[in-house]
């Protein structure tokens, strides 16, 4: 990968990471699905008025909306709302690193390398280590909820890849644009207590940044870019990145949540940027032993 395109991914890492210390003071006052909906209508509005629709059948766009943005994130903030830190929500979404490489093997053919595979373990044991130590941070439910997460933008990953050249921007807009009408009448059904006025006029400014830092940031421009370096590079050199995300999600949650840092946080952190290293410098590796 060029050096920018590597700093682009490890920008789109620190941004994503910090985003679960802002979905965790958002869910404070709003529920999972209207928090997920406000995100993506804010993502679509106004982007739709500039942006023209990708060159895809509509049908794509729904369903890649659906898929990536509207099953991913209700699952994950029903996650983090049944009992997750905003360090371990982050941790746990990174296993889609390995449903996206599992899939990109099982339908797009690609192999990766040894040293692929070793960095890969290599980051997993790093992921294991927070596991083993994370004590009664999480729930069964919220555990299962935010790996199903994991899941879906691991198939969303795919989605993307199978796309062919589009505008990415466009892509994640229009996806968007799909996403929060189902999401928005799902949580009228669900939710109906939180959309009183007194609820809605009570909301804090945090709450207002937490929708607006999802919405741009985090969607309209960190999906717009990664999924652009999916497009440019194998799903197998892409995917590894994400695993910056737990690093920066536990050092967001120590500066601004008061999560604490143990020196197995340290450890785990070295060993996913180690692996990350690894699966980068993976065909350097493989030229020099032959």
């Amino acid at each position: 990968m060029h050096l920018q395109h590597i700093a682009l991914a490890i920008v789109v890492a620190v941004i994503w990471g910090f985003n679960f210390v802002m979905i965790k003071a958002g869910l404070d006052e709003l529920p999972p699905v209207l928090l997920c909906a406000l995100r993506f209508f804010f993502t679509a509005f106004p982007a739709i008025f500039f942006v023209r629709p990708p060159a895809i059948a509509f049908r794509q766009v729904i369903a890649f909306g659906f898929v990536m943005f509207a099953l991913q994130f209700t699952l994950l903030f029903f996650g983090m709302a049944a009992g997750a830190t905003a360090g371990l929500a982050s941790l746990l979404l990174q296993v889609q690193v390995f449903f996206t490489m599992l899939l990109a093997v099982l339908f797009l053919d690609e192999k990766p390398s040894g040293w692929q595979i070793t960095g890969t373990i290599v980051s997993f044991s790093g992921i294991a280590l927070v596991a083993a130590n994370m004590g009664e941070d999480i729930s069964v439910l919220g555990m299962v909820l935010i790996i199903a997460a994991a899941a879906s933008w691991g198939i969303g990953n795919l989605m993307s890849k199978r796309l062919g050249q589009i505008n990415m921007m466009a892509l994640v807009a229009w996806g968007s644009f799909a996403a929060w009408p189902p999401l928005l009448l799902l949580s009228f059904v669900t939710e109906r207590s939180a959309w009183s006025l007194e609820n809605l006029s009570g909301l804090s400014w945090i709450s207002v940044a937490s929708v607006g830092y999802n919405a741009y940031p985090v969607t309209l421009l960190g999906f717009a870019a990664w999924h652009w370096l999916l497009r440019r590079y194998p799903a197998t050199t892409v995917a590894p990145f994400s695993l910056l995300v737990p690093v920066s999600g536990f050092a967001s949650s120590a500066l601004v949540m008061d999560e604490p840092i143990y020196l197995w946080k340290i450890g785990a952190a070295a060993l996913i940027m180690a692996g990350l290293c690894i699966n980068l410098m993976a065909n350097r590796f493989a030229t020099a032993s032959r």
